[in-house]
């Protein structure tokens, strides 16, 4: 895999992996935290009544309020501002008019544009009490995304962040989804390098100040395996298990990593408690 300055890149996937620099950051910092806002607005919203459609229509709302555009909005014709993942949903499930009811878990993927930038993040909602299994799932989730993020330094590699997310997971008897993984962005939505969440420590990418990507870990409550439903976006497990997903858009810095999207209110995981 080959590096380029990011400064003279061409504005599209070329297969090489962007270095970016000082200024990259800071506005990556203004786009991550802006989507971070989003999802802390979302904590006193998101309850048993409400749809998926009310949240995307008030991420759509927050972005234009904010000089900002969901990235997702016609996205490869995908008609919406957010994905919306209840339950046994893995990633990319399409917000609709159902409510949410008593017991769900629910996984809110963000991504906004900035000046150019993408930032990119999500987060997992109890709606009201929510069986153990599922809080313990949400807790693995969680713990397994910053674990991976944790790996990140200059000179390690991409292998070392599906180390630790796949060695922590699988010991607490869940699956990691092997069919999604984190990827690239910045003035990009998707770009390179994908960020696999299983494998083996030294393999890999490897990690150079000036990276910019998403850690993303789908964990599964059972088997790994998913399929993609007719509509062409919704991924499920195969065997009905519950899923969850956190994610962080992150920077590989001289000395280690940063994360751009931790909430300014501190909300990045559930239980939320709201003042």
């Amino acid at each position: 895999m080959n590096y380029v300055d990011a400064a003279t890149a061409p504005l599209r996937k070329t297969g090489h992996i962007k270095l970016h620099g000082p200024e990259a950051f800071a506005s990556m910092r203004k786009a991550g935290r802006l989507v971070a806002e989003c999802l802390d607005m979302l904590v006193p919203e998101i309850g048993p009544g409400i749809t998926t459609e009310d949240i995307d229509r008030l991420v759509f709302e927050f972005a234009m309020d904010h000089g900002a555009m969901p990235a997702t909005l016609m996205y490869r014709g995908y008609a919406k501002s957010t994905c919306t993942s209840i339950n046994h949903v893995v990633c990319h499930g399409i917000p609709n008019d159902k409510p949410l009811k008593e017991g769900d878990i629910v996984n809110v993927d963000v991504t906004l544009i900035l000046d150019g930038w993408h930032g990119d993040s999500s987060r997992m909602y109890p709606i009201g009490e929510i069986p153990r299994r599922a809080e313990r799932l949400i807790d693995v989730t969680y713990e397994a995304m910053m674990r991976g993020i944790a790996a990140i330094r200059p000179g390690g590699t991409t292998g070392d962040i599906g180390a630790a997310i796949q060695t922590f997971v699988e010991a607490q008897h869940m699956g990691v989804v092997r069919d999604f993984c984190g990827h690239g962005l910045g003035r990009l939505f998707h770009d390179e390098p994908n960020i696999v969440h299983v494998g083996r420590r030294g393999e890999g990418t490897v990690f150079r100040p000036g990276m910019l990507f998403t850690v993303e870990p789908m964990i599964n409550l059972g088997r790994p395996h998913v399929k993609v439903l007719s509509d062409g976006w919704t991924a499920v497990t195969r065997d009905r298990s519950l899923s969850a997903q956190f994610e962080h858009t992150v920077g590989v810095t001289s000395s280690g990593v940063e994360i751009f999207t931790l909430s300014p209110n501190g909300l990045d995981r559930p239980p939320y408690k709201v003042s």
